[in-house]
Order: structure tokens, then C-alpha cells, then sequence
């Protein structure tokens, strides 16, 4: 029992320093003059290359001949990360900003789903009540869904998010192995498609090949190696919910680097989704303390 409090804590806390590590996109592509394919490409190759040295740190070189041979397992978590990458992207050109962000906190209530109908994995009231404030708090910080969006946009949004709530539950169905190889194999597999769309990669050069660096690195490879690491060791649901912090902790960022003050409705929100995700691990620390 102790074990397993152990493993659950670590879950979490890996789980929220992606969420950390995720919401600094906002900064990053603040910081660059280029299309939303180049950008994808050099931070895919980026963070593909820093989560294969981790690869080899934690496994050895060996661990190398699993980016040519994932498994099956590992293949399809590779390949709904690359599906949920490459989503995103034209997404966000298709539609509002705050269109995708709402349609994204309904993710742990889409993984909840899936968990139950794949793996039996029934989600607990508490996270599906902590999930429906954390989706009104995202509601509140973006501004809500916009009336008569594209329509396209919005189904390359709802298609992201069904994507990364798969790829939840496949982590969650293979918890015994390890997906470092898979994610450093969607991060050069989303380069790879990105690659025809960009037009400015032959203008990357000096500060801003750093900047890109430094995305990939710290934004792409650690956001999603401590999420594939610690989703595992969660319902598919309470890890689903716990990234919905990515949303409120982007303007924090901004406010930090761009000293951009956050307009009320993103504080009140914010706070939502903190208090919802910090009540949800609240609540089944409290269930599981013993008598």
C-alpha cells in the first residue's frame, strides 16, 4: 500500500512539472518570427534529440534499437503524439486560440471515457468534479468558445485531443514499459511531417536557432517525458485533469517575461483550475492515508 502512495505521488508530481514545462510555449513563440511548421520541425528535432540522450542515460545504448523497433505499444503511443503534434498546429490557424484551449480541458473527461470502454478503469466522481470545474475555469480564462468558429479548426482541435487522451490510456495500458523511445520517436516523426510545410527554415540562424534549442529541450522533451513517465502511474483521467494547469500557467510566463498583467477573468479561472486540480490530489491523498 505504501508502495503504491509512493508511485501515485510521483505520478503527480511528474505529471504537474509537465504541465510547467508545457505552458511555457506562449514565451517561446513569442520570441519567434516564423511559421508555425518551421517552428515545429526545429523543436521536434530538438526535443527528439534530448529525450534520446535521456534515453541512453536511463537505459544504456542499447536502448537506441527502440526508436527503429518501438513495439506495438510504443508505436502507437509514437504515433497519437505525432497525430496530436501535428493537430495543434493548424488548429490554431483554422480557429481562435481560445476555441482549442476549451475544447482541451474537456480531455480528461474524453480519457475518463476511453479508460472505461478500453481498460475497465472507471474514474472517481471526485475527478470528474474537479474536471468539470477545471473545464469552467478554462472556459473563464480563454473567454469561452467563440459562436460560428471554423468548422475545420475546431475538428482538428476535437481530433488533438482525442488523439492525447488515447495516448493516455495506451500509457496507462502499458505501464510496464517505458515510452522515453516513443516520445523522442513522435517528436522526429512530427519533424518529419512538418518538414514540406515549412517555409522559413532556411532563414533559422544564431539567436534564434537557440531560442528553438531551448524549446524543444525544455518545453517538448520534458514536458513530455515526465508526462509519459508519470501518466502511468495514474488513472487516465486525474492525469488528463492535472495537465489542464498547462492552461492557467501560460499568461504567468507572459507576466514574467513580457510583464504582461493578466486581465481578471484569466485569475479567476486560473484560480479554478488550481483549486480543482489541488482538491482532486486532496481528496485521494485523504482516501488512501490508512485508519
Amino acid at each position: 500500500m505504501g508502495q503504491r502512495r509512493s508511485d501515485r505521488g510521483l505520478g503527480i508530481a511528474l505529471v504537474i512539472a509537465a504541465a510547467i514545462a508545457w505552458s511555457t510555449a506562449p514565451f517561446f513563440t513569442r520570441l519567434l518570427p516564423f511559421d508555425p511548421w518551421t517552428i515545429l520541425f526545429w523543436r521536434g528535432l530538438f526535443g527528439g534529440s534530448l529525450i534520446t540522450v535521456f534515453l541512453v542515460l536511463m537505459q544504456g545504448r542499447g536502448a537506441l534499437r527502440q526508436l527503429v523497433v518501438p513495439g506495438r505499444g510504443g508505436l502507437l503511443v509514437a504515433s497519437l503524439s505525432t497525430l496530436g503534434m501535428v493537430s495543434f498546429i493548424p488548429a490554431l490557424q483554422m480557429t481562435k486560440v481560445m476555441n482549442v484551449a476549451v475544447l482541451i480541458a474537456t480531455q480528461p473527461f474524453v480519457a475518463a471515457a476511453l479508460a472505461w470502454l478500453w481498460l475497465g478503469e472507471a474514474a472517481t466522481w471526485r475527478t470528474l468534479l474537479a474536471s468539470l470545474v477545471a473545464f469552467a475555469g478554462v472556459g473563464i480564462t480563454v473567454g469561452g468558445i467563440e459562436a460560428g468558429a471554423d468548422v475545420t479548426g475546431v475538428a482538428l482541435s476535437c481530433l488533438m485531443v482525442l488523439a492525447i487522451s488515447a495516448m493516455t490510456v495506451v500509457i496507462r495500458r502499458h505501464r510496464d514499459t517505458s515510452m522515453v523511445a516513443a516520445a523522442a520517436l513522435s517528436n522526429f516523426l512530427g519533424s518529419l511531417v512538418s518538414l514540406p510545410f515549412a517555409h522559413d527554415i532556411a532563414q533559422v540562424s544564431g539567436n534564434s536557432l537557440a531560442i528553438l534549442a531551448m524549446f524543444g529541450c525544455l518545453q517538448v522533451a520534458l514536458g513530455l517525458t515526465f508526462y509519459m513517465r508519470g501518466s502511468r502511474l495514474l488513472p487516465s483521467s486525474q492525469a488528463s485533469l492535472i495537465a489542464t494547469l498547462e492552461t492557467p500557467l501560460m499568461p504567468f510566463w507572459i507576466w514574467v517575461a513580457f510583464r504582461e498583467i493578466p486581465a481578471v477573468h484569466a485569475l479567476i479561472g486560473g484560480a479554478l483550475v488550481i483549486g480543482a486540480v489541488v482538491a482532486d490530489i486532496a481528496w485521494d491523498t485523504r482516501k488512501r492515508e490508512p485508519p
